[in-house]
């Protein structure tokens, strides 16, 4: 009597089903000091006091607000990542400030580029990470049904905070005068503000579109080992 071998997956244990749950709270650790340790870099020397506070300030909050609630919700490992590589750039433009990022500069002089585009890529990000955070708690509280309704909600909310955030920066700009022009980052731009809401939409979009997939697939995962 023959007996067949069971098929094996060639990944490693844990692997195919998304690593077990001590690895997963590893890498997401790692991700918390590789954002402490730049964190503490951007803070040593940075060309503006000011503009370092007020550019970290939003990733020391959320950072605070992740590890408070690990214990009773985490995000998908995908997030985790997108969160941390977000907090990176806002700690690299507080460091420098958006307007003199090192080697955006040197594409601008290269290129004969009319500003350093790093608050650009900054603003891109603004969009696409904070979408993929708003799409998986609607959908894993099941606050909207339906793809379509998902993406046009996730994108609306994405555009709203976006444009609370150019409110903020106008206040801060009126509280602390000429103290606020490297936060900022015009550039001269008086078309700045209404570029920085765009790229913060098409972000959310691109966010959604690329990488929608993956996150429903890991929620996916996540959702049936919180219910196992």
């Amino acid at each position: 009597m023959r007996i067949r071998a069971a098929a094996r997956d060639p990944r490693p244990e844990g692997e195919a089903s998304g690593g077990t749950e001590h690895d997963r709270t590893r890498f997401h650790v790692l991700l918390l000091v590789t954002f402490g340790a730049v964190l503490v870099w951007s803070g040593v020397s940075p060309r503006d006091r000011l503009t370092w506070v007020l550019e970290v300030l939003p990733a020391v909050i959320g950072a605070a607000a992740l590890v408070w609630t690990y214990p009773r919700w985490r995000f998908t490992t995908l997030v985790y990542v997108l969160i941390c590589v977000h907090a990176v750039i806002l700690c690299i433009g507080g460091h420098y400030t958006y307007a003199e990022v090192p080697a955006f500069n040197w594409l601008r002089d290269e290129f004969g580029l009319a500003r350093n585009y790093y608050d650009r890529v900054g603003h891109v990000a603004q969009g696409f990470v904070p979408a993929l955070i708003a799409r998986e708690i609607l959908s894993r509280l099941a606050v909207v049904r339906g793809s379509r309704w998902l993406f046009f909600i996730v994108t609306c909310i994405r555009l709203a905070i976006s444009a609370c955030y150019e409110f903020i920066e106008w206040w801060v700009a009126v509280a602390s005068g000429t103290a606020a022009d490297a936060f900022l980052g015009t550039q001269g731009d008086v078309w700045d503000t209404q570029w920085d809401m765009f790229l913060a939409l098409l972000g959310a979009m691109a966010g959604q579109l690329l990488l929608g997939r993956w996150q429903a697939r890991q929620i996916a995962r996540l959702t049936a080992q919180e219910e196992g």
